[in-house]
């Protein structure tokens, strides 16, 4: 597979979301890439905009296995990862498997679950295994969390701390379709993800991670990385700034889009087109009003405006 061909699959994926999740080609996107990265995406927007829709779709797209958790005060982390259960007639334990053993998983309303639950996915989504009385589990590859958050109600809610809100590769909202979007949306069936069929294989898919792996990144394009990250940490309205876990995640996602857009190399504007997802919900700005997601995303398109590519290239 060279990375035209590359290119052609993405392609194919997006298109054939978009027959479910009409209108959000962006959105889209930014999802595959991250997934291709070897990344996990927060999707926080209001109900009903598509949110489990794209993460179905996008499972049936891959030919993978799907499943969704829906996260409420009372989960537990066994009730994701999985127990030990024990089986009389052959008088030893079996492992139980959880729903987190899937390609895609839908995490659902994250922030209703308490810390304990939330934390059960870290090892899930920094190591690709979970970890049962002792026994550490592989979980099948690709692997790809989809977690989901409602902006307005925060009653009954457990704020994501900064440690696993760091784990997401990627933070994106989708927003409101247009017009003619919401049309074809009516047109639609009650499930559209259902009649959707794989354009891609899961072996395949798993290819061109592998590929995106061998993506060219020269020391230049890594200096520039480092420039744009450290400048955040050294900002004079951020309290936290973003950490060398995101300086690793903002070369990956930038090495992703490259190959997406059939390239065997990454630029100085890859990284400055993923930046805003990668780097926006990894900084806490300092005190003041309004909201703080629109806030570092401001300091986001700063740095940005600042950082000279010449000069770090």
């Amino acid at each position: 597979m060279d990375y035209n061909g590359f290119a052609g699959r993405v392609g194919r994926i997006a298109s054939n979301v978009e027959r479910a999740v009409s209108g959000k080609r962006d959105g889209v996107l930014l999802a595959v890439v991250a997934m291709l990265a070897g990344g996990h995406v927060l999707i926080e927007d209001v109900p009903g905009v598509g949110k489990t829709l794209l993460a179905k779709s996008l499972a049936r797209s891959i030919g993978g296995e799907f499943r969704r958790i829906q996260f409420t005060p009372d989960l537990l982390p066994a009730d994701v990862t999985g127990l030990n259960v024990y089986n009389q007639g052959e008088r030893a334990f079996e492992f139980w498997a959880g729903p987190v053993f899937a390609n895609v998983v839908l995490a659902d309303e994250i922030n209703r679950a308490s810390p304990k639950t939330q934390s059960a996915l870290l090892e899930a989504m920094e190591e690709g295994s979970v970890t049962v009385d002792g026994q550490t589990r592989r979980l099948p590859r690709p692997f790809g969390v989809v977690a989901t958050q409602n902006p307005i109600e925060h009653e009954g809610t457990y704020p994501l701390p900064h440690a696993e809100l760091d784990r997401f590769m990627v933070k994106m909202d989708l927003g409101y379709p247009d017009e003619e979007s919401e049309m074809d949306l009516l047109k639609l069936s009650r499930d559209p993800a259902a009649e959707l069929e794989p354009v891609v294989g899961l072996e395949e898919f798993e290819e061109m991670r592998l590929l995106v792996e061998k993506i060219h990144t020269s020391e230049a394009v890594l200096r520039y990385v480092v420039s744009v990250t450290s400048a955040t940490r050294e900002h004079g309205d951020v309290y936290l700034g973003a950490s060398p876990r995101a300086s690793r995640m903002l070369r990956a996602a930038s090495r992703a889009r490259a190959a997406a857009s059939g390239r065997s190399y990454c630029t100085p504007d890859d990284v400055k087109a993923m930046a805003m997802s990668v780097l926006t919900h990894r900084i806490i700005p300092t005190g003041g009003s309004g909201d703080a997601g629109t806030a570092a995303g401001e300091i986001v398109r700063e740095i940005l405006g600042s950082v000279p590519v010449t000069e770090a290239v």
